[in-house]
């Protein structure tokens, strides 16, 4: 962490000012230790159930109504643990003797808490920024003018699928495949002509007309006498 040089300086600060601290350490919510100085004790472990107190402490505040967590202390035989917020994801936590000033303690707690809380929030927005991927350029909407017709379909190709035949062969048989997006089906073979038939002649054309007899001019005329 970049801001660790700064954060151990003011734990320096802290332990100069509060003479009967023993430790002190500063940690991520989750439990990472971002600085330390807390001889003879191992700050892994601390920060672990710091973080895991915290959890418990900021649940118990919130069933209570008592509002947002701000310090813990935890009073043992040989002295003092306590907890104080710094920034928006870390905590600073005090090991004292138990001779301690209590309102001292807090007092100066409370005051490295806020400039530490400082210094790791800004090194924290500042590894967001960078982090932060940039956004790709707005690509150029399309032409609008008329789009371009579709070129036109081919034909399938009819292939025929009887054998081959030779000049003097039976015609192949039609395909069935389709063409140009019909289905195309056999045609019907031609039926044999008939001949028409010609019209009956009627009776009166084929009744034939008696002829008149004939006279001749030297026939004999009988008359009565």
């Amino acid at each position: 962490m970049a801001a660790e040089p700064d954060i151990r300086e003011e734990l320096c600060r802290l332990r100069a000012r509060v003479p009967q601290l023993t430790g002190a350490l500063v940690a991520s919510a989750d439990g990472h230790v971002l600085a330390q100085d807390t001889p003879g004790v191992a700050p892994e472990t601390v920060a672990a159930l710091t973080a895991t107190a915290l959890g418990v402490v900021a649940r118990l505040s919130d069933a209570t109504g008592q509002g947002e967590f701000r310090e813990l202390l935890v009073r043992g035989v040989y002295g003092y643990a306590a907890a104080y917020p710094a920034g928006r994801g870390a905590v600073l936590t005090l090991l004292a003797q138990d001779r301690v000033n209590v309102g001292r303690l807090h007092l100066e707690g409370r005051r490295a808490g806020v400039r530490i809380g400082e210094l790791v929030d800004a090194e924290t927005a500042e590894t967001a920024a960078t982090t932060v991927p940039r956004a790709a350029p707005a690509q150029l909407p399309a032409s609008s003018g008329p789009a371009a017709p579709p070129p036109p379909d081919k034909p399938p190709v009819v292939q025929p699928t009887g054998p081959p035949t030779g000049p003097t062969g039976p015609p192949a048989e039609p395909s069935t495949e389709p063409s140009s997006g019909r289905s195309a089906e056999p045609r019907p073979e031609s039926a044999p002509r008939t001949p028409a038939k010609t019209p009956a002649k009627s009776a009166a054309a084929r009744t034939r007309t008696p002829r008149a007899p004939r006279t001749t001019g030297n026939a004999r005329t009988t008359t009565d006498s």
